[in-house]
């Protein structure tokens, strides 16, 4: 859609633009939650982002069908983390969780995800795809609130069977369903949308209300696609990319067909989104962002987001969102009080904002934090803070291309969005159960450049063991 671009540039105000249908649900009325998360896609990826070179027709027609969030974030800038907050509706840093797994650790056991909630109000609970929240046992998503689980466990994998690597026994990448290892013909992103469409004729057949949690690895590298969606992006300067995203759109639409032929699309909440901005390393495009997946400038957190709930909301909102706010919408669409919920909730329920029965924003602030790296946002203002680099402040209604600091112009605001940070931090575990490893120097390395306004010349710690070593004489 090339007019959503220019909402997307602008400012940060709260304006609503949207077409609402107020009919009150019937007593007996529970509608199903579909929660689509892409992995590492490029804000500007998407035709109804403004993309000018990506096909995506399905996402398209959906995104046109509801509400688009043009200033919607997720709670972290990488994908083990920003999940948990999607999953709790709670910051992942009250139970120590801010930076990727590593070996050991996952999801705080004293967390409720969205399953737990929605599994014991009567729902049916599946989660498609990625996990990534902790590899041990008690980690496991049919422990976790999840019913039934089709997907993997790990962080990445190939989008093909790999029986000699990433399906080998035991292996924590390997496809499963229930535990029990699966086998599978194709290509993975195919594989998980059939599987959610089987779910949802199988709920629907039954008349049970359903919570899915479809998590796609698309677009996360390896960079793999099907010789048949390679061919057709052939001369392409993104092939890889184009043929990815081809499928997953391919993938959307198959599951949003499922939803109309089942009858079930009209009492559906869809959420969909990314679980971080663009990576480096996977062709995608974050403009007019600057940033990218892993650092707390805009193209790291801010993020393609949008609902559809029948006819109910169409248009677009421009008041602060985040992923926190899935858990409290869907609850509240369902009719659940948010005192269910064991854990008090960060996120906002945004329906009586898209009602315009709440004014102003679904957030005063946002925060992130992964080790020494933090950020907040207050309004039109965000704040950046870097140990051992300094900190900035950016007026991102009329600089959202993070790149004139105002630190020394606004020392109230940047005194205020500071001080409320601190205050957040000190609710938080305190130091995080654990840290980035190797990738802590190499983040803040790529935070000092893009804080100077310098391009970004290491990625990896490779990369940057070698600037640390300087040039061969």
């Amino acid at each position: 859609m090339k007019t959503s671009l220019g909402f997307l540039l602008c400012g940060v105000i709260p304006v609503s633009s949207l077409s609402v249908c107020t009919a009150e649900p019937s007593e007996n009325y529970r509608p199903n939650i579909l929660v689509i998360l892409l992995d590492d896609a490029g804000y500007n990826d998407f035709g109804f982002m403004g993309s000018p070179d990506l096909e995506t027709p399905h996402i398209d027609s959906l995104a046109r069908a509801g509400v688009v969030f043009s200033d919607a974030h997720v709670s972290a800038s990488v994908s083990g983390p920003s999940r948990c907050g999607l999953l709790t509706g709670r910051y992942q840093q009250r139970n120590g969780y801010e930076c990727n797994l590593g070996a050991q650790g996952g999801m705080g056991l004293d967390e409720e995800t969205i399953a737990d909630i929605f599994s014991r109000n009567g729902y049916r609970t599946a989660c498609i795809g990625k996990w990534h929240q902790g590899d041990a046992p008690e980690y496991h998503p049919n422990r976790r609130g999840f019913q039934h689980f089709f997907g993997f466990i790990a962080g990445s994998r190939s989008y093909f069977y790999r029986p000699e690597r990433d399906d080998r026994p035991g292996d924590i990448r390997r496809l499963q369903c229930n535990g029990l290892p699966q086998r599978f013909d194709g290509y993975l992103t195919d594989v998980l949308a059939r599987e959610a469409c089987t779910r949802i004729e199988e709920y629907a057949r039954k008349k049970e209300p359903f919570m899915i949690y479809l998590a796609f690895n698309a677009v996360h590298t390896p960079m793999e696609a099907t010789d048949e969606d390679l061919a057709r992006f052939e001369g392409h300067p993104r092939q890889k990319l184009a043929a990815m995203t081809w499928a997953v759109d391919r993938g959307i639409g198959e599951v949003v067909q499922t939803l109309h032929k089942t009858r079930a699309y009209d009492n559906t909440l869809i959420f969909f989104l990314s679980d971080n901005g663009g990576a480096h390393n996977n062709q995608s495009r974050n403009t007019p962002l600057k940033g990218f997946k892993g650092n707390k400038f805009e193209g790291g957190h801010r993020v393609p987001f949008f609902l559809v709930f029948g006819e109910r909301f169409k248009g677009r909102y421009d008041g602060l969102s985040s992923s926190l706010d899935i858990l409290p919408t869907a609850m509240a669409a369902a009719g659940i009080d948010r005192l269910d919920a064991k854990n008090p909730l960060d996120g906002t329920n945004l329906i009586p904002y898209l009602r315009a029965e709440t004014n102003g924003e679904p957030h005063e602030f946002l925060f992130w934090r992964k080790n020494n790296q933090a950020a907040a946002r207050m309004g039109r203002y965000k704040y950046i803070r870097v140990k051992g680099v300094g900190e900035r402040l950016y007026d991102l209604q009329t600089n959202l291309a993070e790149d004139r600091d105002l630190c020394a112009a606004e020392p109230g605001i940047r005194r205020q969005i500071s001080d409320s940070l601190d205050n957040w931090q000190k609710e938080l575990v305190n130091p995080p159960l654990w840290d980035e490893g190797d990738w802590e120097p190499v983040n803040i390395d790529i935070h000092r450049n893009l804080m100077m306004n310098r391009p970004v010349d290491c990625y990896t710690p490779a990369e940057f063991k070698r600037k640390l070593r300087g040039p061969k004489p």
